[in-house]
């Protein structure tokens, strides 16, 4: 996609950490599955795609066959078949775990048939359906929107993306650990998409008042699939000084603006898989030594267990029920020099800091990974979208938000999840926005 160039170090600083299947591997895999007549793991899957269907596809051969079949659930199979957390969704659902065997590679076998389709087919056969004049808004260019335009270009209706920066794909562009999806990759995906006829306005900020009025001009339904705001701030002295970045800017630093520097002692603050990936990031790039604090214990944190393993067997090291206090620079010229950090326990229902149990930790690159912001306020303000817990309400049969011009999807609805879930609610808000304007036609 124009505006986008790989930095050439990157494949060889992020090897893949799932290689793909070679052509023989893959159909060995495919043979193993037992075909299951009622498919935990396609119940697993949030967007349910037909696992048994599209594996025995791959078993015989017919890759176009496998990719269509996982494409009719899921548009962005190729990205989800690298970033879904197939541990816990449908390759641990597999009836083989009931047997202490090992569960078929779900994940790598769908990256076999997409990135077959991607490389040799590229463009989704046209349904054969009436051209409406209905034109529908999706605000943001992330999954939940992709896929909701992507749906409703196939049931005829005319969608157009509005996305604030260059390049479209929201996290699986910008926020995705490299060495899971690289941004080229979601990008050849997008182009997929944009061949539907989905229109793509870039450089569109649509974050107040004036801007929804000037959408709503224009197009008769409006989708919310924005997700989530910026990265929340520690709120600790020292936390405007060089060498202090949050998270999701240091991936998207190193993925799509070429910046690969790094500190030589890092630390990433936060419990979550964003954390656990900048750290492993830091890792890669070259850090000496990667710190993660978290404020709670090892079971507390809400990163995947897996995730968590491997990044222990990397190097990361991790400091339990640990806060931190200030960011300090010693060096004279406002660069980072340590954190200081204080213990903490729970004490009377609350988090407690422990008298005199301070200690700091030398780095001289500070990441916060403490969580993003509800961007929803201006919503409920200006069009009367119920909100709940700072995220949009929805009926979750239709995707419809409490004003009926708005429906929704994705993080800025489940306060973020997987990337799959927004598939999911893209395409249940779709076909909630062809079913309401088709029922106006009567």
């Amino acid at each position: 996609m124009a505006g986008y160039a790989e930095a050439p170090e990157l494949r060889s600083l992020f090897p893949e950490i799932h290689p793909p299947f070679r052509p023989q591997e893959a159909l060995v895999e495919a043979n193993r599955c037992l075909y299951c007549f009622d498919a935990p793991c396609t119940a697993a899957c949030p967007t349910h795609i037909d696992v048994p269907r599209f594996i025995k596809k791959i078993a015989q051969n017919n890759l176009r066959g496998s990719a269509l079949t996982i494409l009719d659930a899921n548009i962005l199979g190729a990205s989800c078949s690298r970033v879904c957390p197939v541990e816990v969704l449908c390759e641990g659902a597999c009836v083989y775990n009931r047997y202490n065997r090992e569960p078929i590679q779900i994940g790598r076998l769908q990256r076999h048939a997409m990135e077959y389709f991607l490389d040799k087919v590229t463009a989704l056969p046209k349904r054969a359906v009436a051209e409406h004049a209905e034109k529908i808004a999706c605000i943001g260019a992330g999954p939940a929107s992709l896929a909701c335009a992507a749906e409703l270009r196939l049931r005829g209706f005319r969608a157009t993306v509005f996305e604030t920066r260059d390049l479209p794909g929201g996290l699986n562009t910008h926020g995705v650990a490299e060495y899971k999806l690289r941004s080229a990759d979601s990008l050849q995906e997008i182009e997929m998409i944009r061949s539907l006829g989905v229109e793509f306005r870039f450089g569109h900020k649509i974050d107040g008042e004036p801007d929804l009025t000037e959408v709503e001009k224009e197009f008769r339904i409006v989708f919310i699939g924005t997700g989530l705001g910026s990265m929340q701030k520690l709120n600790i002295p020292g936390e405007d000084l060089p060498g202090v970045v949050n998270a999701l800017d240091f991936i998207e630093g190193y993925k799509t603006k070429g910046k690969l520097a790094v500190g030589r002692r890092v630390v990433v603050v936060g419990g979550g898989n964003t954390a656990i990936d900048a750290a492993r990031a830091a890792v890669r790039l070259g850090a000496d030594e990667v710190h993660v604090i978290y404020r709670r214990g090892e079971q507390q944190m809400s990163a995947f267990s897996f995730e968590y393993e491997q990044a222990k067997r990397e190097g990361v090291r991790f400091h339990w029920w640990t806060l931190p206090v200030a960011i300090r620079s010693s060096d004279g010229h406002g660069r980072v020099s340590s954190l200081e950090c204080a213990r903490v326990e729970f004490h009377n229902g609350s988090l407690t800091k422990i008298p005199g149990a301070t200690f700091e930790l030398p780095c001289d690159m500070v990441i916060p990974a403490i969580g993003q912001s509800s961007l929803m306020e201006f919503l409920k303000a200006s069009r009367g979208i119920e909100l709940k817990n700072g995220c949009v309400w929805i009926d979750r049969e239709t995707g419809r938000t409490s004003n009926p011009g708005f429906f929704a999807g994705g993080d800025c609805v489940n306060g973020g999840r997987e990337v799959v879930d927004a598939v999911a609610d893209g395409k249940r808000a779709a076909i909630g926005i062809a079913s309401a304007l088709e029922v106006s036609y009567a």
